[in-house]
């Protein structure tokens, strides 16, 4: 038996993701949002769970994580991406690594191109893209390392490599959408489906969107595990 729930914070519209094997009460949660540590807190204490790790699917711009305060309230470690530069983190992951809590296993897969260091995590029939893949959308490539060419590559041989069936929870949906899946986002993604990797490059190269309101705080924050820099 398995634990899942979903949250969501308003402001940025970010998805944070709790999971956790019932039988042994061990957990993991994904892209915490630090305004919502309390939330999260009450959760864990309700169900007398232990988080054993804060997994990050990249070093945010739009909010600053809650890692480094449920570290110091749990005792979880933290985990983020090699490639990202956060060096504050407990646990520096590589494509493939497993993360085991309780009885569940978690596989890593590196998916660059929101970011440098992006990365998405699959367990059981679902994966949880970050940004690099959103339901109808996928993740700017204009900042902090990104990169169109790679992001098309990462999504169409590494997440739509996946069966069809999977479930695709991403990190951030700003119209109101909870899940989605692979053959939905094959078939539907206005930025994906029947696009060639040039057309998705002059997609994202012509988005001319707004910096994220957060980000000169966010970015040195979350590279230092949600420390905010004095």
């Amino acid at each position: 038996m398995t634990h899942f729930k979903q949250f969501f914070d308003d402001v940025s519209c970010t998805y944070t993701y709790f999971i956790a094997d019932s039988a042994t009460k061990k957990a993991v949660i994904v892209d915490p949002v630090l305004e919502h540590v309390d939330s999260y807190m009450e959760h864990i204490q309700f169900n007398n769970f232990e988080l054993l790790y804060v997994l990050e699917t990249h070093v945010h711009a739009d909010h600053i994580t809650g890692g480094s305060v449920l570290r110091k309230k749990t005792g979880a470690k933290t985990a983020v991406s090699l490639l990202c530069g956060a060096t504050c983190a407990d646990h520096q992951l590589n494509d493939g690594d497993i993360i085991e809590f309780g009885t569940q296993k978690i596989r890593v897969l590196l998916t660059p191109g929101h970011t440098g260091g992006s990365v998405s995590f699959i367990w059981q029939d679902r994966i949880f893209t970050g940004d690099a893949l959103l339901i109808g959308g996928c993740g700017r490539t204009d900042f902090q390392a990104g990169d169109a060419a790679t992001l098309y590559d990462s999504i169409t041989q590494k997440i739509f490599s996946l069966a069809d069936e999977t479930l695709v929870f991403p990190g951030h949906d700003y119209n109101g959408n909870f899940v989605s899946s692979i053959a939905q986002e094959k078939k539907k993604n206005p930025r994906l489906a029947g696009k060639s990797k040039e057309e998705f490059i002059e997609i994202m190269d012509n988005l001319n969107l707004p910096d994220p309101k957060q980000m000169d705080i966010a970015v040195p924050a979350n590279k230092q595990c949600g420390t905010i820099p004095i």
